[in-house]
């Protein structure tokens, strides 16, 4: 618990309360003067998702759902949110795009719930993130970094008003990588080695962004396939460019591959990449081909180094799942969920006045960050940590030593 989680993850949390039996979805009814959206009563707020709690995704799914329904337990423990207890539905995905779909449309249309909070899955959050700004449901909590997600200066939910991303998106990453490059190592020429794919080639434009607005710092890039076996190319143009610092921007199988053809050809250079290749396969696939030739770092937004949080979390969640980066993950998304409720305590619950209240201040989220959706901007958290990889140990589990803890991107930049 002294080392930063970094977690990849995908939950869709739904929180429903039916005071009325409206046809329109989020169509509000009364009850004792108090105006309600879909889903709320004055004893009750529904809250539910669909996830992968089956198949191979089960591993993220099913303790998301246990850090999820953990901090909603605490919630109620204490009577709710004014006298509202929190319940939770769930059905399994499976995370197939079409049964996201349709459990949506079941979550909107027949279960009547309030908001979604934590989608999960890649494929399925693509699938069904027009039909939730159709719907118009807020929807807090994405795992995933898709450029769908983000939104600058929304005001309609066709622009992404209603969506409200927490971890952060790949080009706030990319971003936050840049920040860390040139604030924390002082590097004036960045390589960027990034795949074929969604991730890559938005956390390259974050990266391109962000280097854009900092004198005298440069961005030189290569492409490789997602998955590819063969990276030789890519990495001898980098090399060749003398850079200060190599960002990977990859996800997953293709990681490993492009660091071990860097130290393979003498590279020297430290290596960044995102949070999401932050785990245990990934710290012992390379640490023997880096080791004293390079260090490898990896970007995190869950840090259980907060005490106070995670002192917290301890005493709801199940004892398995005490350790686990997606247990914490779906903590920190009931928390930004429940956040948005208690700033309306005594008012109305409503779909506006819940969206509202999320973009009033910024968010203080468990374990060390903050999110802030003001003026309509949906960019998820730009605080994050920074990890190194290192031997397996107790201290160390993931192959992973926490360097710096969660910092601010623009406190980076200072």
């Amino acid at each position: 618990m002294k080392k930063t989680l970094c977690v990849i993850l995908c939950m869709v949390l739904f929180v429903s309360l039916a005071a009325c039996q409206a046809d329109d979805p989020g169509a509000a009814g009364q009850t004792g003067g108090t105006q309600y959206s879909q889903g709320v009563s004055d004893t009750e707020i529904r809250v539910g998702n669909s996830a992968a709690t089956s198949g191979g995704y089960a591993v993220v799914g099913v303790p998301l759902n246990a850090g999820i329904e953990a901090y909603f337990a605490m919630v109620n423990d204490v009577g709710g949110i004014d006298g509202r207890e929190i319940t939770f539905w769930h059905t399994d995905d499976e995370f197939d795009p079409a049964k996201g779909k349709a459990a949506l449309e079941q979550m909107v249309e027949d279960e009547e719930l309030f908001a979604i909070v934590g989608a999960m899955g890649t494929p399925v959050i693509a699938a069904i993130i027009e039909d939730m700004q159709a719907y118009g449901i807020p929807s807090v909590y994405f795992a995933t970094g898709i450029p769908q997600l983000l939104a600058n200066g929304a005001k309609t939910n066709d622009e992404g008003y209603n969506i409200f991303p927490v971890q952060p998106l790949y080009e706030t990453e990319g971003r936050i990588l840049t920040a860390y490059a040139t604030g924390g190592f002082d590097a004036k020429k960045i390589g960027v080695i990034h795949t074929n794919d969604d991730a890559g080639s938005t956390l390259l434009k974050g990266i391109q962004a962000q280097a854009a607005d900092i004198p005298d710092v440069t961005v030189v890039d290569q492409q490789v396939a997602a998955g590819s076996a063969d990276v030789s190319a890519a990495v001898t143009a980098i090399k060749n460019e003398n850079v200060d610092i190599v960002i990977v921007a990859s996800i997953q199988a293709t990681f490993p591959t492009v660091v071990k053809e860097l130290a393979a050809q003498g590279m020297d250079k430290g290596v960044l990449t995102s949070y999401i290749n932050a785990g245990i396969d990934t710290s012992t696939a390379v640490l023997e081909t880096i080791t004293g030739r390079f260090d490898v770092y990896a970007t995190g937004w869950v840090d259980a180094t907060d005490e106070e949080a995670a002192a917290q979390f301890g005493q709801w969640i199940p004892a398995d799942y005490a350790t686990n980066a997606y247990a914490m993950a779906g903590w920190v998304a009931g928390a930004a969920f429940v956040e948005g409720l208690r700033r309306i305590e005594g008012e109305d619950v409503t779909w506006e006045n819940y969206m509202q209240a999320l973009e009033e201040a910024p968010i203080d989220l468990p374990f060390g960050a903050a999110v802030n959706y003001a003026n309509g901007n949906r960019w998820g958290t730009q605080a994050m940590s920074l990890s190194k990889v290192v031997p397996v140990s107790e201290a160390a589990p993931l192959g992973w030593e926490l360097v710096m803890p969660v910092t601010n991107m623009d406190d980076l930049l200072k």
